[in-house]
């Protein structure tokens, strides 16, 4: 008994704020994204002696959990973010449903009014457990004070393991000021959650002996491989097994693009090589890419005559829209260490191989140049070749990210930071400023379009107090472009509410937030411009005006088999 007390004695006692930053600096957290109000004023108090974990203050919380998501995909390590309660907390909910989407380690500390006045209607109270639910991999709201600390672990242990995802903390405002012992134990076991990261050995065998018996395999890629950091044991199945590979949008840069064996992204603006060989092949692996409706446009149609091995971290994503024959639910980087360990024949495909780089080569990504307006797909290959294909690249949403997925050679894992699942606009320039926080000695290039760029251009801002230099690449074609290319190609050009004909002076928007900027609407000196825009110390707001009329091609119509491209020539 004695004992017990001397142990209580020597622990040291401390306000909820103070053993929330405990705990995280014991979890390794380096940087914080937030916007303070009146339910976490307490931990704002105790963050203002706190040295070694800044906060960045963001214009608003959409953009700090889109700050915290961009430094999440370039760091691999999990995003944190605090907002205070009710609108604070229900203007997190876009970017916590995005990175539910994509599998984005997050934990999101949202304020709560007063124990005593949950549930009651109280100022600024919103139901964030009840909102957060289906958007999340787990929420808490903590009604101990005591269970803090155990909370914290679990939420960041939940988050970043197996399929990883955001992680809501609900905090009562008492909970902040109300003193406990500082107990932080980062040993965690729970229960109910035990992902499974080891395959089946007898399901690597089933894969292996089917793979060396196809004629036509193709290997598809997701964002999983990434998560999983087995982008290495990847590319050597494939060297040694020489087969080609197919990327969906998450996957690009796992595989470097530059590979002989590499075809493209597949999927609904992907090229005609990826695209014919999932539909033709007759075993199709896939690793960690989940089958979405943008890369399986017709599932009933897609890939009919393939052996379909799945390979996912996540259970419930295999045979959920693809039948599967060959199901594995385990950690990407294992399962292919295990298929490299598990030597077999090579498969005989090399009629195959000349068949998808015979398509490779004849219907290869293309454009029409001009010298009259400034095509989009041109602005990306000249930043491609300034930025050596070494930047990490950001995008918001619409035919721009399209563009750049087509056009920006992706080398390595997780160089394309962009909003996959979810597709929220808005997305990409406070990404980029969480990437460059996350990533400081490396380039980072943000393309955003005219739409997207109005709705959160609020966090350029943040530029200038930490000396942040982040080139963004704005296209501007006066519309929201995707939007306007589906009504001029399905709804019989009727561009309603998608033309953008009024806009302010963007010039003097970067003028007013504090940083430079160029406007280019000559494509005679595109060129030459970008490039000495590039050379520019700093941040830079390059405002390219494009063509308005141009379409993302090639493009599958929505709901069409995956063969049934429009604009392959």
């Amino acid at each position: 008994m004695e004992k017990v007390e001397t142990q209580t004695q020597q622990r040291q006692k401390m306000s909820g704020a103070h053993l929330l930053l405990d705990c995280l600096h014991k979890q390794g957290v380096e940087i914080i994204f937030g916007y303070p109000g009146g339910s976490v004023l307490p931990l704002y108090d105790a963050l203002y002696d706190e040295t070694t974990i800044p906060n960045i203050l963001t214009r608003h919380e959409q953009g700090a959990v889109h700050a915290a998501e961009g430094y999440a995909k370039a760091t691999g390590k999990p995003g944190v973010v605090i907002v205070t309660s009710g609108p604070g907390a229900t203007n997190a909910v876009t970017g916590i449903a995005d990175a539910m989407g994509d599998s984005v380690p997050l934990v999101v500390i949202t304020g709560q009014v007063t124990t005593p006045g949950i549930g009651k209607d109280a100022f600024q109270e919103a139901d964030v457990l009840g909102i957060t639910l289906p958007i999340t991999k787990n929420n808490y709201q903590v009604r101990d004070i005591e269970e803090l600390p155990k909370i914290v672990h679990e939420a960041f242990h939940i988050a970043t393991t197996g399929r990883k995802g955001p992680v809501v903390i609900d905090l009562p405002k008492d909970m902040t000021v109300l003193e406990a012992y500082a107990e932080c134990d980062n040993v965690v076991h729970l229960e109910s959650y035990q992902p499974n990261t080891v395959p089946s050995k007898i399901q690597i065998d089933r894969l292996m002996k089917q793979f060396s018996k196809a004629k036509k395999p193709i290997v598809l890629i997701g964002g999983g491989v990434a998560a999983a950091e087995g982008s290495e044991e990847l590319r050597k199945l494939i060297d040694y097994y020489q087969v080609p590979v197919v990327s969906s949008l998450l996957g690009l840069g796992v595989f470097p693009n530059s590979h002989e064996l590499f075809l493209g992204m597949g999927g609904m603006h992907g090229t005609y090589a990826a695209n014919m060989a999932m539909m033709e092949s007759d075993f199709l692996l896939s690793i960690g890419c989940r089958f979405d409706d943008r890369l399986a446009c017709n599932p009933e149609a897609f890939a009919k005559e393939a052996v379909i091995a799945h390979i996912d971290i996540d259970p419930v994503e295999i045979g959920k829209i693809m039948p599967t024959d060959i199901p594995i639910v385990a950690d990407a980087k294992i399962a292919l260490q295990q298929m490299l360990e598990k030597k077999v024949d090579k498969p005989d495909c090399s009629e195959w191989l000349e068949l998808c780089h015979e398509r490779k080569e004849q219907y290869p990504l293309h454009y029409k140049d001009s010298s009259e307006v400034i095509k989009p797909q041109k602005v990306i290959e000249i930043v491609a070749d300034i930025t050596e294909g070494d930047a990490y690249v950001v995008t918001d949403v619409g035919q721009h990210q399209m563009w750049v997925a087509q056009f920006y050679p992706f080398s390595f894992p997780n160089q394309l930071i962009t909003s996959g699942g979810l597709g929220t606009m808005g997305y990409g320039i406070p990404a980029g400023i969480g990437a460059k926080f996350g990533e400081k000695d490396r380039s980072v290039v943000v393309f955003v379009g005219d739409g997207g760029f109005q709705m959160t251009n609020q966090e350029l801002a943040i530029l200038n107090i930490y000396d942040l230099d982040i080139k963004f690449v704005l296209m501007n074609n006066h519309s929201l472009g995707m939007v306007r290319q589906w009504q001029e190609k399905f709804f019989n050009e009727r561009r309603s509410q998608s033309v953008l004909d009024v806009q302010p002076d963007f010039m003097k928007m970067a003028e007013a937030y504090g940083i430079n900027g160029v406007k280019i609407t000559d494509p005679l000196t595109l060129d030459k411009q970008l490039r000495d825009a590039f050379a520019t110390k700093g941040s830079l707001l390059i405002e390219v005006v494009v063509d308005n009329r141009e379409h993302v091609l090639p493009m599958i119509p929505a709901g069409q088999p995956n063969d049934k491209m429009l604009g392959v020539e």
